[in-house]
């Protein structure tokens, strides 16, 4: 019985010791991820005692951090985006809901509040992705369409205080600490902190050693200067222009977009003024977006415009940019004085491209995140992760099959999507699924490129 005894005692103590070897601690967060994670509470929940809106009811992770008329048309009637629809204060002169509901466009007072019922602009909602890439100018940070989405310094941090000031105010008085309270400076630093770590963290380096036919050609021609062009402008893809002798950083363009005949928003007759662009008053140019996260997007352009990444695209090749200035520079550094003159299968190219690129971008979020949930020790964190991959998964799949790119890719991609459905489902076999998923993302991955 003794020896029976000892052995049980023995046993028990080596499969404790088992145990707790296998439950690692968590190392304790850094400073910037708490920042960060502070961030994203404040993002996604913080009303700064307004309306109801937080930052995320226009920027949502679910939709790539932006809105557009079919994200729009899934939101329960009292969201807090449709605050013009049953707040009697802000019936009027706070936002077009007709417009918003069909081309997802916000309604915005750049030039101040003095004059609501006619000093406005109609715009859609930029993502925030990809940021830390894609703000900086010599002549200081760029935000919104336009260059100035922000007062004061234009930084990430007046950007967030000028939308609260502009979509988060009970009244059309937008007095502080009556109609909203204004961010203080802990909360506007972990805000930027939040935005700044979202997407990308560097830009890519073209070109890149595509797989596919159509986008291997779409890739040459973008980055022709004397075809595409589009390189001069989005340097790598991205959103620093390097024309005229010098970097630009993230640079202001007037490229006629407020010159496009048949703009939907006005073709339904309600009041859309000209955008006069950047300062005011506005000198008509807006500022470059980085393309990596375009195709899945859009719409496109400040104005929601245009719907596809083929039409964005195509747009350069109009005569809306071609007599534009922008346009006008162009023809004149050219030697050959010839602006962007692009034929039908070289516009599909270039999307084609985008498209590709774009994917890229989701496979490696996806794959981050996938190994992030494998070492997340909060099934929240856990969860909110793999509704992410499924998310970007999903994106992935639209782009390619839009564009009739990589069927095999996409074959690996849907089994991506169901192994990560399967691993937020369960409970013992998560970490198996997450693996089948991270492979088969790596597989889609290894179509598209080398």
């Amino acid at each position: 019985m003794y020896k029976r005894a000892a052995m049980i005692g023995v046993l028990v103590i080596s499969l404790a010791g088992i145990g707790l070897s296998g439950c690692k601690m968590a190392p304790p967060p850094d400073r910037q991820s708490q920042l960060i994670a502070k961030g994203r509470d404040l993002f996604f929940n913080e009303t700064f005692a307004g309306n109801g809106r937080t930052c995320g009811t226009c920027h949502p992770a679910e939709n790539n951090f932006t809105i557009d008329a079919a994200f729009i048309a899934t939101l329960p009637k009292d969201n807090p985006l449709f605050v013009a629809e049953f707040n009697p204060a802000l019936k009027e002169n706070f936002e077009n809901p007709a417009l918003m509901r069909e081309f997802g466009l916000i309604q915005e007072n750049l030039d101040g509040f003095d004059d609501l019922k006619n000093k406005f602009v109609m715009r859609g909602v930029p993502h925030v992705l990809a940021l830390r890439t894609s703000v900086q100018s010599p002549a200081g940070p760029r935000t919104g369409w336009s260059g100035d989405g922000a007062p004061g310094d234009g930084s990430l941090r007046s950007f967030a205080t000028g939308a609260v000031i502009q979509h988060f105010t009970k009244t059309l008085n937008r007095v502080p600490g009556v109609d909203f309270r204004l961010p203080t400076d802990e909360e506007l630093d972990a805000m930027e902190a939040f935005q700044l770590s979202l997407g990308r963290q560097q830009d890519l380096v073209l070109p890149l050693r595509l797989k596919g036919t159509v986008p291997k050609r779409g890739q040459a021609i973008f980055l022709d200067n004397k075809l595409g062009k589009c390189n001069l402008c989005h340097v790598n893809a991205g959103a620093t222009a390097n024309f005229g002798g010098g970097t630009l950083g993230n640079a202001n363009f007037n490229t006629g977009v407020e010159d496009l005949p048949d703009q939907p928003a006005r073709l339904t007759g309600k009041a859309v003024p000209r955008d006069d662009g950047f300062r005011s008053p506005g000198d008509r140019t807006f500022n470059v977006p980085p393309l990596v996260e375009a195709a899945d997007s859009g719409p496109f352009f400040h104005n929601n415009a245009i719907e596809t990444i083929e039409g964005a695209v195509a747009f350069y090749d109009g005569d809306s940019f071609n007599n534009s200035p922008a346009g006008a520079a162009l023809k004149k550094a050219d030697p050959r004085g010839v602006g962007i003159e692009l034929d039908g299968t070289q516009i599909v190219a270039i999307a084609a491209f985008l498209r590709v690129i774009n994917t890229l971008e989701n496979i490696r979020q996806s794959i981050e995140l996938l190994e992030a949930s494998r070492a997340a020790a909060a099934s929240e964190e856990k969860r909110r992760n793999l509704d992410r991959v499924i998310r970007e998964t999903q994106d992935s799949i639209r782009v390619l099959e839009g564009g009739g790119l990589h069927p095999d890719a996409v074959a690996h991609l849907q089994e991506a999507r169901r192994q990560t459905e399967k691993a937020a489902r369960s409970v013992f076999f998560s970490r198996k699924h997450t693996g089948e998923a991270i492979r088969e993302q790596k597989a889609a991955r290894a179509f598209l490129a080398e």
